[in-house]
This record gives C-alpha cells, sequence and structure tokens, in this order.
C-alpha cells in the first residue's frame, strides 16, 4: 500500500504530476464524448471554472505557475496501449465494444486542446474552448488538479509526522463510515468522488477500503483508471452537460422544450438497461416528468442529484406508478451531497419501494473536515460547467436555485418555458 504521507511529504521536493493518465476520469465523461462525437461533432462549446465558495481565494493560495504546469502535462497526455485496450475489450455493463472503432481511434490520438487561464479578485478564469467532444475532457481533470493544488497548499508547512498523524486520523475516520454503513442491507454505493478529491491517491486508498470493508455493497467507481487497476466496474452514465449544451442550441422556445427529451431520444439508440438512467433535474425536476414522452417511463431508472432527495424520489415514484409502471423494479440513485447519515436515511426509507442504489461523491473522497487546527482542508463547492454552445449562452436551473447558472434574463426565459415556478433553496454541501 502506498504511503501517502510520505508521498505528500516528498511533493514539496520534486514535480509530482496530478493528473498521469486521460482515463483519470469519469466513465460518464466518455460516454457522453462518444455521443457527441456521434450526434453533435460540430457544436463550439465553452467551459469554465465556477468556484461556488468564494470564499476560498483559490489565486491567493495556489501558485499560477505551478498550476500552468500540471494543465501543460495534462495536454502531453495520450492514451496508453494499455488503457486502450481496456477500453476497446472490457465489459462495460453487460456490453463488450461499448466504445466504437471510429470514436477510439479519434481518442487514441486525441491531445486536449488549449486552456486560458488568468486572475481576477483572487480567483482563477480557467476556459476551455473548441469542439464539444474535446474540450468536455478537461472538466474533470482541470477539477482535480485544483482540489488537490489547494490541498497541496495547505498542507506545505505541515513536517512528516505531522502529516503521518493526519492521514491515520483521515483512515480513521473513513474507516468509521465505512463501519456505519456496512450495517445496512442490501446497499448499493458507488464512488462517484474523482472530481473534488483530495487527491488521486487518496482515492485509491478510499475506493479499496470501501472494497476490504463492504465487499460486493461496494458496486464500483466513476475513475477509469482506478477501476482498470482495481479490477472493478466503471459507473455512470449521463449529466446536465448534455440537456444544458442541446437547450443552449435550440433556435425557438419550441425546441427548447423538447432539447432535453432530445438528448435521451439519441441515449435510448446507443443504450440500454442499466444504462438509461434519467437524470431530470436540469429544469426542474417535476415538469420534466409531466412533459416526459411515454417511452421514458420504461427506463430503468432516476438519478436525482439536486434539491430534497426525498422529496425526488417520492415525486419519481408517484410518476412511475401514474405511468403503469412498477416503481419496485426501478432503480433511484441519490447523488447530491452524501453522507452516511444521510446515506442510512435514505436507504431506510425508500428500501422496498424501489431498488436503491448510492453514489457517494466528495464526503468520500475529500473529507478532512476537523482533521486541521484551521480547517483548511474541509471540502468546498466547485464545478466546471459549459458556459456556451456556438456563442449562445447555457442555463441550468437545477431543484436547487442555488445551484442554477447563467444569465438572469436567460434564466428567467427558461423558467417560463419549462414551467418552472417557485423553488426552495438548500445549502449547497458539495
Amino acid at each position: 500500500m502506498v504511503d501517502i504521507a510520505t508521498r505528500v511529504w516528498n511533493h514539496k521536493w520534486k514535480i509530482d504530476p496530478i493528473v498521469r493518465s486521460l482515463i483519470d476520469n469519469d466513465f460518464y465523461k466518455l460516454l457522453m464524448c462518444q455521443s457527441i462525437f456521434r450526434n453533435r461533432p460540430d457544436a463550439h462549446v465553452t467551459f469554465s471554472l465556477i468556484n461556488r465558495s468564494s470564499n476560498i481565494r483559490l489565486a491567493e493560495l495556489i501558485d499560477e505557475g505551478e498550476l500552468r504546469e500540471q494543465l501543460d502535462h495534462i495536454q502531453s497526455l495520450s492514451l496508453t496501449r494499455g488503457e486502450s485496450t481496456f477500453l476497446r475489450g472490457n465489459t462495460f455493463y453487460g456490453k463488450r465494444q461499448m466504445f466504437r472503432s471510429d470514436f477510439m481511434e479519434w481518442f487514441e490520438n486525441m491531445r486536449l486542446p488549449n486552456y486560458h487561464l488568468e486572475k481576477r479578485d483572487g480567483q482563477y478564469e480557467l476556459t476551455f474552448e473548441g469542439k464539444w467532444h474535446e474540450v468536455m475532457l478537461w472538466e474533470i481533470p482541470a477539477l482535480a488538479v485544483l482540489m488537490e493544488l489547494r490541498g497541496r497548499a495547505v498542507l506545505h508547512d505541515m513536517r512528516k509526522f505531522e502529516l503521518q498523524v493526519l492521514y491515520a486520523r483521515a483512515m480513521t475516520k473513513m474507516w468509521e463510515k465505512i463501519d456505519h454503513l456496512r450495517t445496512l442491507p442490501d446497499l448499493r454505493i458507488a464512488d462517484f468522488g474523482t472530481r473534488r478529491r483530495h487527491s488521486y491517491l487518496w482515492q485509491d486508498w478510499c475506493v479499496q477500503a470501501m472494497v476490504e470493508g463492504l465487499g460486493d455493497k461496494f458496486v464500483g467507481t466513476s475513475n477509469c483508471l482506478i477501476a482498470m487497476k482495481r479490477d472493478l466496474e466503471a459507473i455512470g452514465t449521463n449529466a446536465h452537460e448534455l440537456p444544458m449544451v442541446f437547450s443552449a442550441l435550440a433556435d425557438s422556445d419550441a425546441e427548447l422544450r423538447q432539447a432535453p427529451y432530445k438528448v435521451l431520444a439519441d441515449w435510448h439508440e446507443e443504450h440500454e438497461g442499466n444504462l438509461r438512467i434519467i437524470l431530470p433535474d436540469t429544469y426542474g425536476t417535476e415538469g420534466f416528468l409531466q412533459r416526459a414522452p411515454d417511452w421514458l417511463a420504461g427506463w430503468t431508472g432516476i438519478r436525482i442529484d439536486s434539491g430534497d432527495p426525498a422529496t425526488g424520489a417520492e415525486i419519481a415514484i408517484r410518476w412511475w406508478k401514474e405511468r403503469g409502471e412498477d416503481p419496485t423494479k426501478k432503480l433511484v440513485i441519490f447523488s447530491d451531497g452524501l453522507d452516511t447519515d444521510k446515506i442510512a436515511e435514505l436507504h431506510t426509507q425508500f428500501a422496498g419501494r424501489v431498488r436503491v442504489s448510492f453514489g457517494w461523491g466528495t464526503l468520500l473522497t475529500n473529507d478532512f473536515r476537523g482533521l486541521t487546527q484551521s480547517d483548511g482542508l474541509a471540502p468546498f463547492s466547485m464545478v466546471c460547467k459549459a458556459i456556451k454552445a456556438n456563442g449562445k449562452p447555457t442555463v441550468k436551473l437545477s431543484d436547487n436555485p442555488k445551484k442554477a447558472m447563467g444569465p438572469s434574463s436567460e434564466i428567467e426565459r427558461y423558467k417560463r418555458v419549462f414551467g418552472v415556478g417557485q423553488q426552495d433553496e438548500m445549502d449547497v454541501i458539495v
């Protein structure tokens, strides 16, 4: 097992690339990338870093030269032969050759495009602009670099034994969470923690701990590289990015109203089984389901990623019943701001009513709260989102208005088009 504290100590003395592989990325990004490569290869998209926790002044913590060095290193990466073999030949979700030959030929020769970086008001403005299927692959590694560099900055003045004690405490805290979760019968839980992890080594350690502590209750990881290294299932389907960009590309309100369903129609053609998971909250869950075509009710399940999770699950159960579907055969994946108490609560509340699963993210792979005097390692909320498509702004409404994004005039337009009324604000944990 890697001595994480020693590796962290060594960060002070040598260059240590944070991202060492193009598949140190989430599986859903690769699935979406292939879909975009096939269906919207000419779309031009801009991604931008958004630090929701503005009190964390990243440009004052992270050296610009070091950040550029890490980003430049990522641009130098290409698929290795072993990584290509893994993607071409492995079985994902029960399907061999998930990734088509034309996509793999492109991916094997791809290098990430240029980035634009500048400082403004104590924050970094980091943007990526270009063909959608190319720039989208910057999102996860860019977030991982910034999160880990922030951690390195906080840990920089710690001595070696201090670091040993810190990681011993973090491991103990993690194992106590696993002890809590292992008491839940029929639990299904996956690692969704790549984007805001403390570090790659820590995510890998947490995954190994989950494998040992939870056994079959741990169903896999979103991280492709860790899935390959640890012989685990790669987990993931699709994200808000697809409806956000498709909607921005719509030419009229009528096209806009249908854009989220057009996305899923394309997905329906390409995937089946447990890859047919609806993410309904981009423009409000209740309205999305009310207007949804009947064939969507036949999909395997729903992922709930904003708003009150129990309310979202109840809405889904009611919708399935109204459409003549049996909710006990449907899968509900909870994935927003989870920690052990909330996982246990939701598991107990919905066991037997639906098939329950959890995508555990930041508070799995980056929970160092209370482990340093300043609490400077506490996780914070940072995202990298598509903000423009073919020059037009993107919008996300969410079931939690605190997660909404886009120009105010466009937000109001989208609320009108999608019939989104008053919403309850909830704190964004991570």
